[in-house]
């Protein structure tokens, strides 16, 4: 699945910026066998569910997708995510309207503001709570993580409680709460592997290492 994303990203990227007619027959057919090997992985994830589209449908899908120039240079997406403390050393958890799965409140980068602003802007929206970014905790490769199924990196924040009562959004979450560390609702993912620091973060409020994806070998 991550080599079919790598090689229609090269694709679409090279769509973008050749004009040579020879070249952009050859992007195409590219394309077109990383669509083959997108569904054959049997994921789902970027929009489609693998028992849902074939290839070719995919195929059409991505070559929708191409800009010219620059704006057409294929990129990962990204997330903000934000790790809310309180002074009970409690985290902040959302119930996720899509899935049910408990998760610290997370969204999509908006073009307009800067990551941590995001964050601020997320958490208010999904929780009705006002929070103050303390620092940057990991950035992680979702795809390399294992949680998620499309090219993505997100950006997790330590943020402070600051203020309001958790008023949850009614599409977006389906509930949400202060939990203990040694008292985490279910289901969730194990959030202290997937966040490395995450635990002596919301313990002591501070950031002592930045955990990101080391290169492999």
């Amino acid at each position: 699945m991550r080599w079919a994303e790598s090689i229609s990203a090269l694709a679409l990227t090279g769509l973008g910026f050749s004009q040579n007619l020879y070249e952009r027959e050859r992007y195409e057919e590219i394309l077109k066998v990383a669509a083959e090997i997108r569904v054959a992985s049997g994921g789902d994830g970027d929009g489609f569910v693998s028992g849902d589209i074939d290839a070719d449908g995919l195929y059409k899908m991505w070559i929708s997708r191409v800009v010219p120039g620059v704006k057409g240079y294929v990129t990962p997406k990204v997330s903000v995510a934000a790790v809310v403390r309180n002074r009970r050393s409690e985290i902040l958890l959302i119930q996720r309207g899509d899935s049910g799965v408990w998760l610290y409140p997370t969204g999509w980068a908006d073009v307009g503001y800067s990551p941590s602003e995001v964050v601020i802007k997320e958490v208010k929206e999904e929780t009705g709570v006002d929070v103050e970014v303390v620092g940057v905790l990991a950035v992680l490769d979702g795809m390399r993580s294992g949680f998620t199924l499309i090219p993505m990196y997100s950006i997790v924040f330590l943020c402070e409680y600051k203020g309001g009562e958790i008023r949850r959004h009614p599409l977006e979450t389906q509930d949400a709460g202060w939990f203990s560390l040694d008292a985490l609702p279910s289901p969730m993912p194990d959030i202290k592997e997937r966040v490395p620091g995450l635990k002596e973060a919301i313990l002591t409020g501070r950031v002592e290492h930045v955990f990101f994806d080391f290169p492999r070998s």
